[in-house]
């Protein structure tokens, strides 16, 4: 299939902001249909989708329907079920005189029109999940699914509009060159998932109209095996997410860390495991291969620049794009392998205590995830207070991505902002605040607000205020100020005379923050 033409993606541009100018999408009726009608996209069109996957990528059935498919059809069931709750209206805390009288509220809003760049490793997942979040919070969405994985795009183009309001949601098909004038548009909100080379590209572009993004991009992720974790547990776990997906995920293991008491035995359970997930064939039919030639060819040549030893794998097939899982050892820390974001199956290991795997660690960009293997607390403590990272799973791998409604997202190099649950609506909301005016009968109490200005009215405004802590921070006794507190208190029991029962919640939050005062 070709790519959108600059006609088709103009037309899209302008039938989405006529869209959301409507208000059609801000109907929770709206969001709840499109909703349902995403979860009947994926269910009827299920051997499709792992039919253009394997064509892909050549992934199994079982593989894809687990990472791609199912996780995306329970997002949606819970964003349906959860839908009020995570997108009703907030109200500020009643302890105060604006929040109670004004009625303050904080309103959920959808930020407009959101263009989503999905990526090629989970093309299903990776645009929908972030769609699924758009379109709960009551988004119009241009859908741009990954030319690198060509059948799911075409397929994506075919079945979007076939289930989806074609006004409000549109997919469109873009290279690189073509994506030069989609980005050159303005929007409400740019999600992108992808490499942090293409990700710089798209935060200069939404730069230049002030438009916020959601950067999900990767990193060199580290898993660090110390002296006391489970070695053969670790082994299986690290070998399993190497292997899915051929090791193509932004969260994958990049390189491992480990412990040189234990690194031998770790490289004989890696191999143990990886030589049993590849099973009796050479090139076993379920294993991924990788997406295209030119990045085939990346990680074969990083095999050719490595000065390490290959101990396992290594086998390849340019033709077939087939990359065995590849264990390689004896690494300097300047090794290629080790300062490249690989995504792939290559698993270069190298000898590090802990106090060597967090200083390494903390040399690179900020990672998307850490895997710390280990069974110490002690050591989980300093791995959490002495580095930075998206997230983190302790003994396994991307645990934390699939905690329920818990934040996914990088810091520094790895992204920014976060989806998942509660956290994807709010990416694409704008938080409203909206107060009214005091009443009319307090404008005598406060008429020290208007001119003409003295230092009379500046101190009826706002009384000189003694803290309970000195210049150098330090706690000291406000015995000398309880009168003023006292008085205060007097008060407000007095506007709470004056303003019935209704005050109560008022005043006592006032009289709560007196006491943490005095």
């Amino acid at each position: 299939m070709d790519f959108s033409t600059t006609e088709e993606f103009d037309q899209a541009y302008k039938s989405v902001h006529d869209a959301f100018a409507t208000g059609s999408t801000k109907n929770k009726s709206w969001r709840r249909q499109q909703l349902k009608r995403t979860w009947w996209m994926i269910e009827d069109n299920k051997d499709e989708i792992c039919n253009a996957l394997y064509i892909d990528l050549h992934r199994h059935r079982q593989e894809s329907f687990l990472s791609d498919l199912a996780m995306a059809q329970a997002d949606i069931l819970h964003t349906l079920d959860k839908l009020d709750e995570w997108t009703k209206d907030e109200k500020p805390t009643r302890r105060d005189l604006i929040n109670f009288m004004g009625g303050t509220v904080i309103r959920k809003e959808p930020k407009g029109v959101a263009l989503i760049i999905g990526a090629w490793n989970f093309p299903i997942l990776l645009l929908l999940q972030p769609m699924v979040a758009a379109i709960a919070a009551g988004c119009a969405v241009i859908l741009k699914p990954s030319d690198m994985a060509p059948a799911t795009q075409d397929l994506l183009m075919k079945i979007i509009p076939q289930f989806l309001d074609r006004d409000a949601i549109r997919c469109i098909s873009a290279g690189p060159q073509e994506m030069k004038h989609i980005l050159e548009q303005r929007y409400d909100h740019i999600f992108y998932t992808g490499s942090a080379n293409v990700g710089k590209i798209v935060h200069a572009a939404a730069a230049k109209h002030l438009t916020p993004t959601t950067l999900e991009l990767g990193g060199l992720a580290p898993a660090i095996v110390t002296a006391s974790a489970d070695i053969e547990l670790s082994a299986k776990h690290i070998a399993a997410t190497k292997f899915t997906n051929a090791g193509q995920i932004c969260l994958n293991v990049n390189h491992v860390l480990v412990d040189p008491s234990v690194k031998d035995v770790l490289i004989t359970s890696l191999i143990k495991h990886f030589t049993v997930f590849m099973g009796s064939k050479p090139q076993p039919e379920y294993y991924t291969h990788i997406i295209n030639p030119r990045n085939f060819d990346r990680l074969d040549s990083l095999l050719k620049v490595t000065n390490g030893k290959i101990v396992y794998g290594g086998n390849r097939n340019r033709e077939t794009r087939f990359f065995a899982p590849t264990i390689v050892t004896n690494l300097q820390p300047n090794d290629p392998l080790l300062t490249t974001e690989l995504f792939g199956p290559i698993l270069p290991i190298l000898e590090s205590n802990l106090d060597e795997a967090i200083n390494l660690t903390n040399k690179t960009e900020t990672p998307l995830a850490i895997y710390a293997f280990t069974r110490d607390e002690t050591e989980k403590q300093r791995i959490l207070s002495e580095t930075q990272s998206g997230g983190v799973t302790f003994n396994d791998c991307t645990l934390h991505v699939i905690a329920k409604d818990a934040p996914f997202g990088g810091i520094g190099g790895s992204g920014h902002g976060y989806y998942h649950g509660p956290y994807g609506i709010r990416e694409f909301t704008h938080l409203r605040t909206y107060t009214n005016a005091l009443p009319a009968w307090m404008e005598g109490v406060m008429a020290a607000r208007y001119p003409p200005y003295s230092d009379e009215k500046l101190t009826k405004l706002f009384p000189p205020v003694k803290p309970g802590f000195d210049r150098e921070g330090n706690d000291v006794s406000v015995r000398s100020w309880k009168r003023w507190g006292i008085g205060l208190g007097l008060v407000v029991l007095s506007l709470g005379i004056v303003l019935g029962d209704q005050s109560q919640e008022f005043i006592s939050g006032v009289l709560e923050s007196v006491h943490q005062v005095f």
